[in-house]
């Protein structure tokens, strides 16, 4: 049974509406796989980069570390070997691609191992709070738009957890059912728990309010539970309204004044890029569902990410049983329908995990217990990115403070029953994170460097840089062919941007507070929001004031001031001021209808949201 495709705008007056419209047209990028021959090359250059690595960091802890400040210099060292150690767990994880071999849609229930005769059941949660009805109309509207295999039967379901106006009237409207709840008990997690009591579907596919499914996803993703070891299937996230940016030549002729416009004709000259302002928030994902996420999956270790996933009720209700039930998961506690609903109406027991983080620890537990996950490597739906600040620290906070919180608590990395390759490829999730640790150390030491005079090293010679420069070039080299050519740089800023977050994150944790589960919200900013940039301010300043400082210092010949050490070290703040700048573009960021009204309006209210 098939049903045309929909391409659904709000039909309500909500100020919004015109936010979606602009974006429909747009379609999702083709994803291919990587070739040999390139996959041949990266190989080859990671491998020349370990080498390098290996090479470099042998000279800096026996030749180079700079005996007048050994503290410094031995510190500087410890952060670039750990940096080091990241990049070998990256390298692991990125490896190589490992695609599971799609197979048609089941028609027959014994064919994704259930028991008992009739249809496949399939539910469509799509999960909401505080999201207007502009927002999950689509939402709701192309979930009705699916089409549903033969053999199988779908239920669409709205899980209001807000209880929103306009929510049931808007389910009853496009029939689809309506579920709620009196509490917030679980957040999210909670939410899906409840609905999970009320419906039987066999497999589950989990919407947030803005996930818009294409038609053929149950068609591409179904198949792969043909294995009845596989738990549960994650798709890609496509972020169809990423801004494209302006081009140059209009705003150079936009310009008020000819020194603006000589100004943007130099930026344009050093610019590599037609335009400017495109994805402000570098909200893009494709780096890590193409390259992480695809690459993980040949060792069946893709995590699940919440939206645009779907899984077997079997191996949801499995992650809430004890050990003996989690090791015979077809006993008649899992098979009889009956049985768990009355089991878990009695027990708080969790399919989904409370977590703010609830998708990577659910899947932590799942591999924990013998199940397998697949990355279908295709985009099958689509979904909002964030478009203010407010919004991009809100989720890069959830991010950084959920994975820290379950890496204190519930690492897996020392689990016997965790498969060893998936143990590293958690493991390399879970180094990012601690990058908050050295990351700082090297962000500060070209700037003690410019203030004191005071290297890391013995000496910027020849030596040093016969030893350094090759490790940069092959590792930028290898990077480049192992990401596809995709922007690189953009996740190495959003580090560096998001620094400030990670250390109130681990802050958070470290004091015993418990992530919070703020929704990320779904519509445009309306207001420039400088309060996420103050670190960054700060830090371009300090950059101001050490680089004169050290230039006024070295034309002076002052005591260990030198040319080297002025150059080098000017070279990586200004490195690292791109990542700052990023940062004062977001908060000074709007949409273009809300950037033209604010110039002809003399203030505009403070969006007053908080994480």
């Amino acid at each position: 049974m098939s049903k045309a495709s929909s391409s659904v705008v709000p039909s309500d007056d909500s100020e919004h509406s015109s936010y979606f419209r602009r974006y429909e047209h747009r379609s999702p990028p083709i994803i291919l796989p990587m070739s040999p021959l390139a996959t041949s090359i990266w190989q080859c250059l990671a491998g020349l980069t370990i080498g390098l690595g290996l090479w470099y960091l042998h000279w800096r802890w026996t030749v180079s570390l700079n005996p007048d400040a050994l503290t410094f210099s031995v510190l500087v060292a410890l952060a670039e070997t750990a940096a080091f150690l990241g990049t070998l767990l990256f390298f692991f994880d990125i490896w190589s691609e490992g695609d599971t071999a799609q197979k048609p849609p089941p028609r027959k229930r014994r064919q994704v191992g259930l028991d008992g005769d009739g249809p496949i059941a399939v539910d469509i949660f799509v999960t909401t709070f505080d999201e207007g009805v502009c927002v999950v109309r689509p939402t709701l509207s192309d979930a009705c738009q699916v089409i549903v295999p033969d053999g199988v039967s779908l239920s669409i379901s709205l899980l209001d957890d807000g209880k929103q106006p306009g929510m049931r009237a808007l389910a009853e409207e496009l029939g689809v059912d309506y579920l709620s709840r009196d509490t917030n008990h679980g957040f999210k997690a909670g939410n899906l728990r409840s609905a999970l009591m009320q419906t039987r579907g066999d497999f589950i596919v989990i919407c947030d309010a803005d996930t818009r499914l294409f038609p053929s996803f149950l068609q591409n993703t179904l198949g792969y539970f043909r294995d009845d070891s596989v738990a549960w299937v994650q798709t890609p996230h496509w972020f169809y309204d990423v801004p494209d940016g302006q081009n140059w030549e209009n705003l150079i002729r936009l310009a008020n004044s000819s020194v603006g416009r000589s100004a943007l004709r130099m930026l344009r000259r050093l610019s590599t890029k037609e335009t400017v302002g495109e994805d402000p928030f570098l909200s893009d994902p494709i780096v890590f569902f193409d390259v992480i996420q695809r690459r993980r999956n040949r060792n069946h270790a893709s995590f699940c990410c919440g939206a645009g996933s779907i899984h077997r009720r079997e191996a949801i209700f499995s992650n809430a049983l004890d050990r003996q039930i989690q090791d015979a998961k077809r006993s008649a506690l899992i098979c009889n329908l009956d049985v768990r609903r009355t089991h878990f109406a009695t027990n708080d027991l969790q399919p989904f995990c409370y977590h703010v983080s609830e998708d990577i620890l659910t899947s932590i537990k799942l591999h924990s217990i013998g199940w397998r996950s697949v990355f279908h490597p295709k985009i099958e739906a689509r979904m909002l990115s964030p478009w203010s600040i407010e919004a991009w620290a809100t989720q890069k906070l959830k991010y950084a403070g959920g994975t820290l919180d379950i890496m204190f608590r519930n690492n897996p990395i020392f689990s016997r029953a965790m498969p060893w390759r998936c143990r590293l490829h958690y493991a390399a999730t879970f180094w990012s994170y601690f990058a908050v640790l050295w990351l700082p150390i090297l962000l500060v030491a070209p700037v003690v460097s410019l203030l004191t005079g005071i290297a890391p090293v013995e000496a910027y010679s020849v030596e040093f840089f016969l030893h350094l420069l090759p490790l940069l070039l092959v590792n930028e080299l290898a990077m480049f062919v192992a990401c596809k050519g995709y922007d690189t740089h953009a996740g190495r800023a959003l580090a560096v941007a998001t620094l400030s977050i990670q250390v109130r994150a681990v802050a958070q944790v470290l004091l015993g507070k418990r992530p919070k589960f703020p929704a990320t919200p779904k519509i445009p900013g309306t207001c420039r929001d400088w309060r996420h940039a103050k670190p960054a301010i700060g830090a371009v300043l300090i950059v101001c004031g050490a680089s004169s400082w050290a230039v006024y210092a070295t034309l002076n010949l002052y005591d260990g001031y030198s040319f080297s050490l002025l150059i080098v070290n000017i070279f990586w703040l200004l490195w690292n001021c791109g990542a700052y700048i990023r940062l004062l573009r977001m908060s000074a960021w709007l949409p273009p209808s809300c950037a033209e009204s604010s110039e002809s309006v003399a203030s505009t209210p403070r969006l007053q949201a908080s994480i």
